[in-house]
Formats: structure tokens, C-alpha cells, sequence
């Protein structure tokens, strides 16, 4: 245990205020630092100022646990449904929540029985929603010099083969939310591997980024096609629409995202595959999917 000027002590990782007085900021801020600089693991916020919450899978005792709720989440709350329920009701619920100032994405979220540890039982794919996801995406294209005309008159943002690599290389360009790549250009591509990998863009097969028919995938991705894959997890999370769309059509996407993650049931998984599916909207608390 560390006791600190103005009431504060550290206990097994938490910062507790056992003073009279409310919780000072700015000495808050000076013991953070002091304790890092000791090499001591950062503390965790606890007080009636703050909710406490435990910590996700893969946290460390390093990572402070600080999470505070707006008024129109709490409200929302309120409202929450607490069972599974069918898709058109979920749909109904999350429109039902308070609004904001903007159009929220509808997110489906999967609890998958797979061990993501094994690579037999990665899920990832992409996929064409019926409707969309609302938004379109910027594409950059790798492809040899007869196919830059064919891949910019799709919509994509840049096009080109060992020039644009170079020209990435050089200028760090990331300004975009998908590469597609035909299967000659990937042995350029690969030189990209540290700047693409870690911002989650380098051309895939699997996830249908890698493909001869430039055209088709650039108008596809470019039209807001869904690319998903697990996380350490076992969840997949993917967009499916905004809330401003018709009931009708979140549920036809909904049901094909669902439909196309069924089908990709790794056979060495055991146990029940869906575990657990919820829909949510960007800032609004999730509604669970009564789907066997």
C-alpha cells in the first residue's frame, strides 16, 4: 500500500480517495506519473466520481480501467432488453433508444465457439449485403498498367502496379479503407507488409482482396462490401446498415451475415457455434438475438 498527500492510497492495483475532500485532478494526475516512473503498475480509478469495471481478456495490471457513461447512454440503459428476442424486435429496440446527432451504423456482433488460437478455425471472409452498409469506401487497386483504366472507371481511388507501390512505400499513403490486388502483383505488394499489415489492409484471397477480376471487387468493395475476421476473442464484429434504414432491410442483411458466418463453420470446432449474437447501434447498449 502507497499513501499519498490529500487522502489518496493505492490497494492492490486501485487508487482510493479515503479523504474528505473531492477527487483533485491535477494531484491525481502527479501521483499517475510518479507511480509510472517508478516503474509501479498504473492504478485503477475507484470512487464515486467513477464507474469500476473489470478489465477485458488480455488487459494488463498497467491498463487504467476508466469508464464513464454519458446522461443519454444511462437513459438508454433504462430501456435495455435483457433476453433474446427476434430480429425485427432487436431492430425495433435499438431505434428506440435516445438519438444522436448523427446516423448511427447498426453493428452485429458474434460470440463464436471456435478457439482463435487455432488457425484451422479462423473466421474471414467478406461479403455483398443486399442493401449495403450506407457508406461507400475508398479503394486502392494493384494491378498491371492495362487494367489502371478499368479499376479507376470502377471507383477506385488510386490505381497501379510497382509505381504505386513505390509511391506508397515513399509516402507512407494509408488515406484509404481497402487494397485489392490481382494475383501477379503480389509479390510487389508484399514489400508493403509493415506499412499495410498493422492498419489491417494488405490484400488477402480469403478475404477476396486477391483476385483477377479487379473491376468486380473494386465496385463491390467501393459499394461498402462487409470484410470481417475474429478477433482473439472468438467474436466477429461487421456493420450492417444505419439506423436510418428500413426495418426490412437491416433484417435481409442481418439474416445474410448471419446465414454466410453459419456456413463458415470450421469442422474442427466442438460445442455450440453461435454462442451468442447481439445487434447494437454505434452508442447505444446491445440487443441479444434469439438465433439457434
Amino acid at each position: 500500500m502507497f499513501s499519498y498527500k490529500g487522502g489518496y492510497q493505492t490497494t492492490n492495483g486501485g487508487l482510493v480517495n479515503t479523504g474528505s475532500e473531492p477527487l483533485d485532478v491535477s494531484l491525481l494526475r502527479g501521483i499517475l506519473k510518479e507511480r509510472e516512473f517508478e516503474g509501479a503498475p498504473r492504478p485503477v480509478i475507484v470512487g464515486a466520481q467513477r464507474e469500476l469495471f473489470t478489465p477485458a481478456t488480455g488487459a494488463t495490471s498497467h491498463m487504467a480501467v476508466i469508464i464513464k457513461r454519458s446522461k443519454r447512454y444511462k437513459e438508454a440503459a433504462t430501456k435495455a432488453v435483457l433476453t433474446p428476442v427476434t430480429i425485427d424486435a432487436a431492430i425495433d429496440a435499438v431505434k428506440a433508444f435516445p438519438p444522436t446527432k448523427f446516423d448511427q451504423s447498426v453493428e452485429l456482433i458474434f460470440n463464436l465457439g471456435i478457439d482463435a488460437k487455432q488457425a484451422d478455425q479462423m473466421i474471414r471472409g467478406s461479403l455483398s449485403l443486399p442493401h449495403g452498409v450506407g457508406k461507400t469506401k475508398r479503394v486502392v487497386a494493384f494491378c498491371g498498367e492495362n487494367l489502371v483504366p478499368v479499376a479507376l472507371a470502377a471507383g477506385a481511388l488510386r490505381a497501379g502496379g510497382q509505381e504505386l507501390v513505390a509511391a506508397i512505400e515513399k509516402e507512407n499513403f494509408t488515406d484509404f479503407d481497402v487494397a485489392i490486388a490481382s494475383p501477379d502483383m503480389m509479390r510487389f505488394v508484399g514489400r508493403l507488409g509493415k506499412v499495410l499489415g498493422p492498419k489491417g489492409l494488405m490484400p488477402s484471397p480469403k478475404a477476396g482482396t486477391v483476385t483477377p477480376n479487379i473491376a468486380d471487387a473494386v465496385k463491390e468493395y467501393a459499394a461498402g462490401k462487409v470484410e470481417f475476421r475474429n478477433d482473439s476473442g472468438g467474436n466477429v464484429h461487421c456493420v450492417v446498415g444505419k439506423v436510418s434504414f428500413e426495418n426490412q432491410k437491416l433484417e435481409d442483411n442481418i439474416n445474410a451475415m448471419v446465414a454466410q458466418v453459419r456456413k463458415m463453420k470450421p469442422s474442427t470446432s466442438k460445442g455450440t457455434y453461435l454462442k451468442k449474437i447481439v445487434i447494437k447501434g454505434t452508442m447505444t447498449p446491445a440487443v441479444q438475438l434469439n438465433i439457434q
